[in-house]
């Protein structure tokens, strides 16, 4: 029997079975690859939620996420406006220069522009004038992007950018269902690790100064010597007590006494190197560690300090000239005989750290006296 014209030799009950099974076959195929993608994500989400500090954290977000969903490259893009994410990772000893693919922003306005009012997920092919500066400029760039903007309480506080070589990775039309979740996931944990560690820093703060305080001075004080002891690299402590400060009170007021404080701790910070340590060790006395600093060297760090105090008086209101000075005492790690274990060693720093200020004080003030000076 002959087929009617223009009849396909594949048509009839047979082939609209397969083409039925074939498209139930590629919904199942989808539906379970939608399944696999569902579990990779919540996987990552708690992989996120549970890390544990700044650090984890974005090992869990530049690492496992290249890992977790095969992607080329991933970065993450920081607004840290006044370095509160910089020091919190220093003070956590996190290496920034570890992690080429973390940037930082001094501000929120590019990110701004470039999300718009709402900010959603973009995703799309890779464009080097409107993406690069979502990606560092040293590291090989993605042919495809999907790009998650970090929105908390109305402001953007990062961007979380995926890359792909594969150019149908991410596209105009794929769902952004998962992407925005995770994106939302990632924005809370990012200001909750922000906020505990402001917290943290405040709690190792003090007040009225700004700088560290006595019990950062005691946990710092353990780290270093632990760190000078094993590797047998120098370590120096220094105490810096206001003279006559009592006069200062006095005589001006405390107000006054406060504002001498203020001033005295940071031009005090600004002879110090970022590894060094400054805390208020209690009323006018301040102490710092100088890691990796040699006795010649922590003696013109000393001087740097006390010239800085006297060599320019502290103005104060209607043209009032305050003269300040200050005695300082110097202890090296190496140096220190006797030591036996890690609570003598930090005992024994601090003592003779100590008894040089004294001596410093008992020797007309102003000065800088080494612990090494010092006979019996």
């Amino acid at each position: 029997m002959r087929e009617p014209p223009g009849a396909s030799a594949t048509s009839g009950p047979g082939s609209a079975d397969r083409d039925s099974r074939e498209s139930l076959e590629a919904l199942i195929a989808r539906a379970r690859e939608n399944e696999r993608s569902l579990r990779r994500f919540q996987q990552q989400e708690l992989r996120v939620i549970a890390a544990n500090g700044f650090r984890e954290l974005i090992e869990t977000l530049l690492f496992q996420h290249r890992k977790t969903f095969g992607l080329d490259s991933v970065a993450l893009a920081l607004v840290d406006p006044e370095y509160e994410i910089r020091r919190a990772l220093e003070a956590a000893k996190v290496e920034v220069g570890d992690y080429p693919d973390l940037m930082f922003m001094q501000n929120d306005l590019r990110l701004s522009a470039f999300y718009g009012g709402v900010p959603r997920p973009l995703l799309g092919k890779f464009d080097p004038a409107k993406h690069g500066f979502l990606f560092p400029r040293n590291l090989p760039l993605p042919g495809n992007v999907a790009l998650l903007p970090l929105a908390r309480h109305g402001r953007l506080i990062g961007s979380l950018n995926l890359g792909s070589n594969d150019q149908n990775r991410f596209t105009r039309d794929l769902a952004t269902d998962f992407l925005e979740h995770l994106g939302a996931v990632v924005t809370v944990c990012v200001d909750n690790v922000c906020i505990t560690e402001r917290l943290k820093n405040i709690s190792l703060t003090d007040p009225l100064t700004g700088v560290h305080n006595r019990r950062y001075f005691d946990e710092r004080l353990r780290e270093e010597t632990g760190l000078g002891l094993r590797r047998r690299s120098p370590l120096v402590c220094l105490l810096l007590d206001i003279d006559h400060f009592k006069r200062i009170n006095d005589g001006h007021g405390h107000q006054v006494g406060d504002w001498v404080l203020r001033e005295v701790a940071g031009r005090i910070k600004s002879q110090l190197r970022l590894s060094d340590s400054l805390s208020r060790y209690g009323g006018e006395e301040f102490a710092a560690l100088l890691s990796g600093t040699d006795e010649p060297q922590a003696m013109a760090i000393a001087e740097r300090i006390r010239r800085s105090i006297a060599d320019r008086p502290f103005e104060l209101p209607e043209q009032v000239s305050l003269p300040v000075t200050l005695s300082v005492g110097l202890a090296a790690l190496p140096s220190l005989p006797g030591t036996r274990g890690l609570d003598a060693a930090m005992r024994e720093l601090v003592e003779a750290a100590d008894r040089a200020l004294y001596r410093a004080k008992d020797g007309g003030r102003n000065r800088v006296v080494s612990a090494s000076t010092l006979s019996g």
